[in-house]
């Protein structure tokens, strides 16, 4: 048996290599990430007697060229949380902690001594996992800010056509764009409305409509036009300020067409996973949530009870009890992902807008008709439906399993 722990860091990982009974094979050295250092690090392990099986932690996304290279040279290799590595003790003393590249290197290489029989082999599913995860974070930073770039304008907008972004609540198309963010874009200060006479104006709104692809309504255009005359705005209407506007227009759209063409690629990885049907079909979830879920989770089958899936979330009851006293209400754990515990949460307020009949949405109402306050319901509903999601989703990829 030989073990092989990596800690990985940016730009090379330390490597050591040990047998039961503390023997070292190979001391802790560096390996630069290079192609000829992969090379001699793949001869090296080729050259041990016995079985071999290799150990990294999944830091970032710092982990995966290794960890490719190593699968595809027929290795046995795992990609293992960090935080199990940091709580795993082994044969540490743990009054004196000690901190460096070369011991977490062997730290790793006596975890898999340890956990031999246990560890989960890293295959190209966890590639394409990998990939929705990163896709998911990058969802993330562009929705935060778009919400920003919409904020600026609005805050524009305020200053030339008060209340426009209130006109319309049409959807986000898939392209991106937004009825009361193109309607700002050719009308972007009152006076391009209320100079014109109501017919005029009319006659003009209809042709944007038709150009933009949008529903028109008479109605609605005497109702723009009645407000635009009494509106009064703060800049003046020339070429300085339109210039401002028409930026942060252009600015917002390019984000948005962004955003939605990550929720689209989104949903095209998430396709290719094996649970997607299982998870689409759940209530609360949707093409857009769906994929985030699934990102964030990962591959379910690590998780070893559901309680673990939840503490992964930091959705888990705390608890805090000694001798005979035990508190009743301990908050929620949050040491997970706080990105999953978001996509729950949104999912949560899908489920409470929606109603349906539907085991979490029932649960949470209860907790709420008996007085609970919001993060309690919202928390307990989240860790109802991980459990749900879990045991679903794992007797689904059982099942599957057994067929091929």
């Amino acid at each position: 048996m030989n073990a092989v722990g990596i800690d990985v860091s940016k730009r090379k990982s330390t490597v050591a290599i040990l047998r039961p009974g503390g023997e070292i094979v190979k001391k802790p050295f560096d390996v630069p990430h290079l192609s000829s250092d992969f090379r001699s690090l793949t001869r090296l392990i080729q050259d041990l007697d016995g079985e071999t099986r290799i150990v990294m932690e999944c830091t970032g996304h710092y982990y995966e060229p290794i960890a490719r290279r190593l699968s595809q040279a027929g290795f046995f290799v795992s990609a293992v949380n960090p935080h199990i590595i940091r709580n795993f003790q082994g044969h540490d003393n743990p009054l004196r902690k000690v901190k460096t590249d070369k011991a977490d290197s062997v730290k790793i290489a006596r975890y898999t001594l340890d956990s031999w029989g246990n560890l989960k082999q890293y295959t190209l599913m966890d590639e394409l996992r990998s990939q929705l995860k990163t896709m998911n974070r990058q969802f993330s930073f562009y929705t935060k800010h778009k919400t920003a770039m919409k904020n600026n304008l609005i805050g524009l907008i305020d200053q030339t056509y008060p209340g426009a972004n209130t006109y319309f609540n049409s959807p986000v198309r898939e392209d991106g764009c937004q009825k009361w963010v193109d309607f700002v874009d050719t009308y972007w200060h009152v006076d391009c409305v209320r100079k014109m006479s109501l017919t005029a104006f009319i006659n003009h709104y209809q042709k944007w409509c038709h150009r933009r692809r949008y529903i028109f309504s008479k109605s609605k255009a005497e109702e723009i036009y009645g407000k635009a005359k009494e509106l009064v705005p703060v800049l003046p209407k020339d070429n300085f300020t339109k210039r401002i506007i028409k930026q942060a227009i252009a600015q917002l759209n390019t984000t948005s067409k962004t955003v939605e063409e990550l929720r689209n690629l989104m949903n095209e990885t998430a396709s290719k996973l094996p649970e997607y049907p299982v998870v689409m079909a759940m209530e609360g979830v949707g093409p857009s949530l769906g994929p985030q879920l699934m990102a964030e989770i990962g591959d379910v089958m690590r998780f070893t009870h559901k309680g673990a899936i939840t503490a992964f979330a930091g959705v888990d009851p705390g608890v805090n009890a000694s001798g005979e006293y035990s508190q009743k209400s301990v908050h929620a754990s949050k040491h997970g992902s706080p990105v999953l515990r978001k996509t729950l949460f949104q999912i949560m307020e899908v489920l409470i807008k929606n109603k349906p009949d539907d085991a979490v949405y029932l649960f949470m109402d209860k907790k709420r008709a008996q007085g609970k306050p919001y993060y309690v319901y919202m928390t307990a509903g989240a860790n109802k439906f991980l459990r749900i999601y879990y045991g679903r989703v794992k007797e689904y990829l059982l099942n599957l399993s057994e067929l091929n």
